[in-house]
């Protein structure tokens, strides 16, 4: 049986609640929702701006795939959550940017994208993802 480990990286900011910021088990990585805060100063970013804040989220969630052994290539699934479909269009221009820089095979992870209410009022936008390595 492979051991659960939890993934730690001081390139992400560091969990607010009771969770990890990733966890990964035999070749599955598991990363936590992240959102649009700057890892240095634990300060949320680009307020107002989803764009903004999809890449920022997205450079959280790959510094921790990356402190979990893997790599961005090794991404399967994205989950995106935003606060407003009027966000879509801007959130996915900024992720697909972003994802065909760090896929180069050109093969994009998975994605699903939810509406919901989130944890602080100053994030637009917060992505978690599913990597599996060999």
């Amino acid at each position: 049986m492979t051991a659960k480990t939890a993934i730690s990286t001081p390139d992400a900011p560091a969990p607010a609640f009771t969770f990890h910021q990733g966890v990964r088990k035999g070749p599955f990585l598991q990363v936590s929702g992240q959102g649009p805060t700057d890892p240095a100063t634990g300060e949320y970013v680009h307020l107002d701006d989803v764009a903004g804040q999809t890449t920022r989220t997205l450079e959280n969630v790959r510094a921790i795939v990356e402190a979990g052994g893997a790599s961005f290539e090794d991404v399967v699934m994205l989950r995106v959550y935003l606060t407003t479909r009027d966000d879509f269009a801007a959130m996915n221009e900024a992720y697909g940017a972003f994802v065909a820089k760090y896929c180069p095979s050109g093969v994009l992870p998975s994605r699903t994208t939810v509406m919901v209410g989130l944890p602080r009022e100053e994030m637009l936008v917060e992505i978690d993802a599913l990597a599996i390595t060999d």
